[in-house]
């Protein structure tokens, strides 16, 4: 997938994800079906994973290289990174569920806080994918807790995917 596609596809995912946010009554964010996370946990939740990545993107080409290695392998399509990452969701259950246990649900002023800051990191990571060349896309690979190494552009797609997973998360559950 190329950096347009990829940036257009992230400005996709959030704005869906934000204009559902918008549509809700009030005290939603404390909301959510028993035993599951709030709707402020789940922004929590990308706000943290966005951030990581944006952070990690700050780092030098080498400083990864070092840490991390090179690819050894051709980048997946978008699609096959989504169903890896389903298929790790299902495989990993109760590794995914311990990861995100310790995720609390936000105050009203933290959630407001939060939303914007989710807006602010996803237009700071198509604006470090855009900068970013190709090479450094396909060939530089940062660890995903539960998929392993990826290429930069797998996980900058993977964001975008996850950012929609949560969404229909919300639709589906919490409406």
């Amino acid at each position: 997938m190329e950096k347009k596609a990829i940036n257009n596809l992230l400005e996709e995912k959030h704005q869906e994800l934000f204009n559902w946010l918008n549509k809700q009554e009030q005290n939603y964010w404390e909301n959510g079906p028993e035993g599951k996370w709030t709707t402020g946990q789940h922004i929590q939740h990308l706000v943290d994973s966005i951030k990581k990545l944006n952070h990690a993107l700050n780092f030098p080409s080498f400083v990864l290289k070092y840490k991390f290695g090179k690819a050894n392998r051709e980048v997946r399509p978008y699609e096959q990174v989504v169903q890896r990452y389903q298929d790790k969701l299902i495989e990993n259950k109760e590794k995914a569920k311990n990861y995100n246990a310790a995720v609390s649900t936000p105050s009203e002023k933290k959630f407001k806080h939060l939303l914007r800051t989710l807006n602010v990191q996803n237009k700071k990571l198509q604006y470090k994918t855009n900068k970013m060349s190709d090479s450094k896309l396909d060939n530089l690979i940062v660890p995903h807790p539960l998929m392993g190494k990826m290429p930069l552009r797998e996980i900058i797609m993977w964001t975008a995917y996850h950012t929609e997973h949560h969404t229909k998360d919300l639709i589906e559950n919490y409406s």
